[in-house]
């Protein structure tokens, strides 16, 4: 049986990495629709990712939470949301 601390993480795990390909396709689809009706639409979206995934890498290096625990290791929000 998996201890609840055990369950805890990889629920974070897995959810990181779909909020993470949500993220990258929010991005690329706020990017499809430059100059459309629908651009402010998709830009905000995508913001919001950006805003999660960033408050999530802030908080976890403020617990002490390594990044890679998180699979929040292999995305920069500024770099690759923004």
């Amino acid at each position: 049986m998996i201890k609840q601390q055990e369950l805890m993480a990889n629920y974070l795990k897995d959810t990181t990495l779909i909020i993470k390909e949500l993220a990258l396709s929010a991005k690329k689809e706020a990017k499809d629709t430059k100059g459309t009706e629908d651009q402010d639409y998709k830009l905000g979206i995508a913001f919001g990712f950006y805003w999660v995934i960033s408050v999530m890498q802030q908080q976890a290096e403020a617990f002490g939470i390594p990044l890679k625990d998180l699979n929040l290791d292999d995305i920069d929000a500024d770099k690759d949301l923004m």
